[in-house]
This record gives structure tokens, sequence and C-alpha cells, in this order.
């Protein structure tokens, strides 16, 4: 009888943990979009392709497929962090700086934003001026930091204040 037990509850307990995996593997489904010619900034509506540095995108947990763009990672990060829209993203996602010229948009260089390390405060400018420069390896984050100023930070360390 308590062998029994034993295995209706590991049963249980392997049920519970596939399911958790489950809902995570979804969250992480979406692939980044191609930034079309005519794509326009979700908060600001100005065209995406006209200007230099990191692009963002998000999906919202209600809203499945559809993706957010944004012509900068500052624009980004002013819509994650509304505390509305923070709870309802699932995912987000940057470009790689290190794997792409200042001056280029290369939709192959997507990663997740949220584990990604930023540059605020530098030289160089995006779609809205001052914006966050994103990379997927922290020292390629110091290395910019040097050549161009600002500030090394963790997605976790953004904050609004960051962002003024």
């Amino acid at each position: 009888m308590a062998h029994l037990l034993r295995t209706i509850t590991l049963t249980i307990a392997l049920l519970a943990l596939s399911a958790c995996s489950d809902k995570a593997e979804q969250e992480m489904l979406h692939k980044a979009v191609a930034i079309e010619a005519s794509d326009e900034c979700h908060l600001c509506g100005m065209l995406i392709k006209h200007f230099d540095g990191p692009k963002g995108e998000a999906f919202r947990k209600e809203q499945g497929s559809t993706v957010f763009k944004f012509c900068s990672t500052r624009d980004l990060f002013s819509y994650y962090l509304d505390p509305e829209n923070k709870r309802n993203v699932s995912q987000m996602m940057v470009h790689d700086m290190s794997k792409m010229p200042w001056g280029t948009i290369n939709d192959e260089h997507f990663i997740d934003a949220k584990t990604a390390w930023y540059v605020a405060n530098s030289s160089q400018k995006g779609a809205m001026g001052a914006t966050l420069a994103s990379f997927s390896q922290e020292a390629d984050a110091k290395a910019f930091a040097e050549e161009f100023g600002g500030n090394v930070l963790h997605f976790k360390d953004i904050t609004i204040e960051v962002l003024l």
C-alpha cells in the first residue's frame, strides 16, 4: 500500500512539473519578427528603420503572437516599465549590438531583453536621442562603455529614472 501511495504521489508531482515546463516553453516560443520598412514604433509612431541603434520587440500574454515593435530600446523600456504593461508582457527582445554596427539593423541578432546587459548614457544616439545599447555579454557592454561612455546595467537595474 505504501508503495502504491508513493507511486501516485510521484506521478502527480511529475504531471505538475510537466505542466509548468509546458507553460514556460509556450511563453518562450515567440521568435523575433523582421522589422519592415513601413513598421512604426508602438510607442511614438515613428518609422523604425529611419533611425540608428538597437530596436526592441515585445509580446503580451493575452495577445498571443502579436508583436509590438519599438524604434529604440528606450521606447521599449518606457512601454514595459508602465505597471499595466509590465505585468502583461510575456517576452521582450532587443538587438545584440556586439554583433551589428550601430548604423545597421540586422534582425538575426535579436536576444532576450531580460538576460541582456545595457549601457545607459553613452554618446551613441538612437531614435529618441539617448538610448540603451543592448548586449548579450557583460564584457561587450563594458567595452562599449569604455569607448562611448555610459553606465553598464543589467535588465533588472533599468528603471524610469535611468531613462530620464
